[in-house]
């Protein structure tokens, strides 16, 4: 789990450093965010403490690593709004194709027969597990999440100004906003659709 969860939260931050290098911003880059090594990315809430509760309180596992430096406004000047969103939304891509990549190994390999093959096939399906979560727990339009970052650029692109702004404003509430809904009963409907793409993906 915890290798899982390392490439899938790691591999998603350097994502958005790379997309927006794509686009002339070197802030990742000149700040060393663009490396694989984990102990770069660790953030202490994210990557220890929340995981930790969650898991031996509930053996759910979730986390995030420390966000890596956009410079956003290079990213728009060279790119333009769509470049913005590219960048918003390259985690998420990552988590995708890293699930699905997953799931087609797993479901290439034959029933764990050894405490080595049972780590193998462990370690894939929580690749799956967590990079679903990761990818559309994200797409929610919801501050700090990746999906309100893309919906204000793509409002600020269509020309919907006062849109963006507000979005932009809304973001100082947005945390405290997904933490009552994770702990609301409305909960059961925001991983609905994870729980749901997860059963297609594991064999």
């Amino acid at each position: 789990m915890v290798f899982s969860l390392i490439i899938a939260i790691v591999g998603h931050e350097i994502m958005h450093g790379l997309m927006a290098y794509r686009y002339g911003d070197d802030t990742a880059k000149n700040a060393g965010r663009l490396s694989p090594n984990p102990l770069l990315h660790v953030d202490p809430v994210g990557t220890f403490l929340v995981p930790s509760l969650l898991y031996f309180s509930t053996g759910f596992l979730f986390g995030w690593a420390k966000p890596v430096p956009v410079y956003i406004r290079t990213v728009i000047r060279n790119g333009g709004y769509l470049a913005a969103i590219q960048v918003s939304l390259a985690g998420i891509a990552y988590n995708i194709t890293l699930a699905l990549c997953a799931s087609a190994v797993l479901h290439n390999l034959t029933a764990p027969s050894s405490m080595v093959s049972l780590f193998i096939y462990s370690f894939f399906s929580y690749l799956v597990v967590i990079n679903v979560i990761l990818a559309l727990f994200n797409l929610y339009p919801i501050p700090p999440l990746d999906g309100s970052h893309a919906l204000s650029y793509f409002a600020a692109w269509m020309g919907w100004h006062k849109v963006a702004h507000w979005m932009d404003r809304a973001g100082r509430y947005g945390f405290i906003l997904l933490v009552l809904l994770l702990i609301s009963p409305f909960s059961i409907y925001v991983f609905a659709p994870m729980h749901y793409f997860i059963g297609l993906l594991l064999p």
